[in-house]
């Protein structure tokens, strides 16, 4: 099987099918001890304070100036919260929190992803396997719920949400469980396709779309803040950005009719209006040709405008489209977690 003939395959097993994600890579940190939610709460957009035992959110660290460090995920649990963040972010994520934690502050930060695994199925027969392992409570519950279930032998903690907006779900496991799950009917697959998959949705990366250049209001990431939760890190430059309708880029997806490369300019005539910052291959659509266009993810001045927009990216023409993890304004969620 050709490269491309795989990738098409993991691809419909995660639409049509299920799928299976080893994000085994991505950091694990367990946050104990008796202030451990308002710790946390303080130093990320969203609203954890209030979060009760099986419940999660998707939250962001930022620097000082609302700058993006991390998009994480916070599973609140009865003795402590377990953050997972994206891969190769661990160090950096400990040393933030690390820097935030006074004399009196009783939170406790242990990096657990040595000793821990996690995996996300996902896809339209997601929620069959689910009931197959024997955890069909789950089905239809909340964003971000969590709880335990023994599954191949061991005990597995089961939470709604895939990292994607597919539906689906993410397991936490002290042994590997790959084998497992694929034994019982999903298809593994790569941090290629993994990476296509979250172009297309337009969910934002470390390194790509979530640097020291960009906030998570330009990311898309409104789902992920709450407005009226009071201080955190980053807030003030937040609630004025907010305020004063002041986000200048905003993140798009462009769909292509040849690849492109990342860093390249975006364009209007001669005029840079973005930057692009991940590319992955085409679903076809109506402007590439099936198979030979891309889609990619990229910065855009708001004021040179939004979906339908027609741009030029080297030599390939595009076109401007919303994607379906992106939120924005119009249709900001409030501080809740987001359904999916």
């Amino acid at each position: 099987m050709t490269q491309d003939q795989t990738l098409k395959a993991e691809l419909a097993a995660a639409t049509s099918g299920v799928a299976v994600y080893d994000r085994s890579a991505w950091g694990r940190i367990e946050v104990s001890d008796a202030d451990r939610l308002s710790f946390l709460h303080n130093q990320s957009t969203n609203d954890l304070k209030h979060r009760k035992p099986g419940e999660g959110c998707d939250t962001v660290f930022l620097t000082s100036t609302a700058r993006t460090i991390d998009l994480a995920t916070a599973y609140v649990l009865d003795e402590s919260v377990l953050l997972m963040v994206s891969p190769g972010m661990t160090e950096k994520i400990l040393s933030f929190l690390d820097r935030y934690i006074f004399f009196a502050d009783k939170v406790k930060l242990t990096d657990i992803t040595d000793q821990t695994y996690a995996f996300s199925v996902f896809g339209a027969k997601s929620h069959t396997l689910l009931a197959q392992l024997g955890a069909a409570e789950m089905i239809g519950q909340p964003y971000g719920t969590h709880r335990v279930f023994t599954i191949a032998g061991q005990a597995v903690r089961v939470a709604i949400g895939s990292g994607l907006v597919t539906e689906g779900y993410t397991l936490l496991a002290p042994t590997p469980l790959q084998s497992a799950l694929v034994e019982a009917g999903a298809t593994a697959i790569d941090d290629a396709t993994w990476n296509t998959l979250r172009i297309r949705q337009g969910r934002p990366m470390p390194r790509h779309e979530l640097t020291d250049t960009y906030n998570p209001l330009e990311a898309g990431l409104w789902h992920t803040i709450s407005f009226d939760k009071g201080c955190y890190i980053g807030q003030e430059t937040i609630a004025r950005l907010d305020a004063y309708n002041g986000v200048k880029q905003q993140l798009w997806g462009v769909r292509l009719d040849k690849p492109v490369t990342v860093g390249d300019s975006v364009k209007i005539g001669e005029e840079k209006v973005g930057t692009v910052t991940s590319v992955a291959p085409s679903e076809g659509g109506e402007l590439p040709e099936p198979g030979k266009g891309a889609i990619a993810l990229a910065y855009i001045r708001t004021k040179a405008g939004g979906a339908g927009l027609t741009v030029q990216i080297s030599d390939s023409v595009g076109e401007v489209v919303d994607l379906p993890y992106l939120t924005r304004v119009a249709h900001r969620a409030s501080s809740k977690p987001r359904q999916g």
